[in-house]
């Protein structure tokens, strides 16, 4: 895959791997970036290689698939000697209203993933309330102000799902249950589990192109999401290039 770029941006200093589901989310991220886009075989999903030096991975449809590519391509750069300094799952999603119209950008300060839990006669409980695993991660504060600085972006708490929300009832619950949820997206929980895994901070970046609720396909905005995704890796990426771990 060859992508041509529009506007320039100097080469990372920063280690930078971004996780998108599918590969119109990677090559509208790749748009942001001058010249060829170079494949790398990996096992599992190739990973693309801007000349700047980000690498993009279209990680899969659902929290394990891209937690399982996610995480191949993180042991490729251990082993290899270049590990990464930071992982962003960006894509498109659908936001909560009012807090998040259509065309807005949310960069996470959570990512929690919404019905990982037990259906109970008294209601949802979460993971962590049947006594393990964990539900939220939290990405470094110092990389979410510079985003959100940089590209005027939302912050708030973005949900992982496994089943998209499609109804009036299930947008309700879930704003009752997360009311600081801003968007939903299904891949961001299990891209931060593979980063923890590898002691990686993680962020998540989504660009809203529908609104969480009754799905309205007249009303989803896919073209202009995409664009803005484009837009804002193009002003977000020069602060991520300064920003360093020990920022956090």
């Amino acid at each position: 895959m060859v992508v041509q770029a529009d506007e320039g941006l100097t080469t990372a200093s920063v280690r930078i791997l971004v996780a998108t589901a599918v590969p119109a989310e990677r090559d509208a991220v790749a748009r942001a970036f001058t010249g060829a886009v170079t494949e790398i075989r990996l096992p599992g999903a190739p990973l693309s290689r801007t000349a700047g030096g980000w690498d993009l991975l279209a990680a899969g449809v659902g929290p394990a698939r891209a937690a399982a590519s996610t995480a191949g391509a993180l042991t490729a750069a251990a082993l290899d000697g270049a590990p990464y300094d930071l992982v962003v799952c960006a894509g498109i999603g659908g936001g909560f209203p009012p807090g998040a119209p259509v065309g807005s950008l949310v960069v996470a300060d959570a990512i929690t993933v919404a019905d990982l839990g037990a259906e109970t006669a008294d209601g949802f409980l979460p993971v962590t309330e049947l006594g393990f695993g964990t539900i939220t991660h939290r990405p470094p504060d110092s990389a979410v102000r510079a985003v959100a600085e940089a590209t005027g972006s939302r912050t708030g708490t973005i949900l992982t799902v496994s089943t998209v929300t499609g109804t009036a009832a299930r947008a309700a619950a879930l704003r009752e249950r997360h009311p600081g949820a801003l968007a939903e997206g299904m891949e961001g929980f299990g891209v931060a589990e593979a980063a923890a895994a590898h002691g990686v901070p993680v962020l998540e970046i989504r660009a809203v192109s529908n609104p969480v609720g009754p799905r309205d396909r007249a009303a989803w905005r896919i073209g202009d999401a995409l664009t803005a995704l484009t837009e804002s890796f193009g002003k977000l990426a020069p602060a991520l290039e300064s920003w360093t771990p020990y920022d956090q």
